[in-house]
């Protein structure tokens, strides 16, 4: 009996070294980084506006928000801000019905957004840190009537707050939204989405220029979106920054050698079928190749998994120098990858 109490005491201070050595490979010091994120509420200014007004305040909008406005407009379909009828759209915007219901809805979850500003600082500390010469972008709110969750352009990134009113929010069933995706509809992925969401724009898949899209480019290009957001967010669980169930979690780290190699003897990772790309990287409630207790995009964490090799055997490669590697096959052969 003490020989299995000791063993299992052993076994545990093992996992937890393993664990801490690889929380400690994402922990940077930003203490000399000043970065602090002010959100600008642009719900907030619409909804408490007596409608009105609001043609005389268009010209004011536009200098507060400058080129988000004309983002927003663009998810909401109003139109160029610049042209007359836009005041027009607006108002009938802000006298719906629903959206004065959903607009309470988010100020109930959301009266203010310290909390989010905070974790949001503290990101692009660690941003800031990997990428000196990229710029914060200016953040802002809005609700989208649900079309968006995250916005991004020019130094902008957008959160629709309308998407984040958690998962049992009544809108979603109604709206049609998977539950499986309404799960993450909360306001604890507020921040990990603004991250990957922002990432996602400034490396985009298309514009990089890899050789081949095949399944072991997507797997490791979106792999490396989710390092360069683990890397961002070093003290958030992987469940939350891959959008997992605990259970889908312990399925991946549990089968992480039985999934690759059913992609090897499949011959799947070169294949440039857009269907087994999608079934493999999309998002879905399983991954169907893998079972149903598999999470959907179950090869992208094996691409995370990928890169995470890469860059701990290769510790003189920056994260800059990582997101803009092309060479899918050279990440692939120094990442010496070989689960068991």
């Amino acid at each position: 009996m003490e020989k299995k109490f000791l063993l299992n005491i052993f076994i545990f201070l093992i996992l937890f070294l393993i664990i801490s050595c690889k929380s400690g490979h994402y922990k940077v010091d930003t203490s000399g980084i000043n970065v602090n994120i002010e959100i600008k509420r642009l719900e907030v200014d619409l909804f408490t506006i007596n409608p009105d007004d609001i043609p005389e305040n268009v010209s004011s909008l536009r200098k507060k928000y400058r080129g988000f406005l004309q983002l927003f407009s663009n998810v909401i379909n109003t139109g160029d801000v610049n042209d007359s009828v836009f005041s027009d759209f607006l108002v009938r915007f802000c006298t719906d019905r629903l959206n004065n219901e959903v607009y309470s809805s988010v100020m109930n979850v959301y009266p203010d957004l310290y909390e989010i500003e905070d974790k949001l600082s503290s990101a692009f500390r660690y941003y800031k840190f990997h990428f000196p010469d990229k710029d914060i972008p200016d953040v802002y709110t809005c609700i989208t009537g649900f079309n968006n969750s995250i916005i991004t352009g020019d130094s902008i990134l957008g959160i629709g707050l309308d998407r984040y009113l958690g998962s049992d929010c009544e809108y979603y069933p109604r709206l049609g939204i998977y539950k499986y995706l309404s799960d993450r509809m909360t306001s604890s992925n507020v921040v990990p989405d603004c991250i990957y969401g922002w990432g996602y724009s400034e490396w985009d898949m298309s514009a990089i220029g890899y050789q081949a899209d095949n399944v072991i480019t997507e797997m490791i290009h979106y792999g490396k979106l989710k390092y360069y957001e683990r890397c961002m967010l070093p003290d958030e669980p992987e469940e939350v920054i891959f959008g997992f169930t605990a259970g889908q979690m312990k399925f991946c780290r549990n089968n992480e050698e039985q999934m690759w190699q059913y992609l090897l003897e499949h011959d799947f990772l070169f294949s440039t079928d857009q269907f087994i790309i999608r079934k493999l990287t999309g998002e879905a409630p399983f991954t169907s190749y893998f079972t149903n207790e598999s999470p959907g995009m179950a090869a992208v964490w094996l691409g995370f998994r990928i890169v995470e090799s890469y860059m701990m055997k290769n510790s003189e490669v920056k994260l800059a120098e990582l997101m803009k590697d092309t060479d899918i096959q050279g990440i692939l052969e120094k990442a010496r990858y070989s689960p068991k």
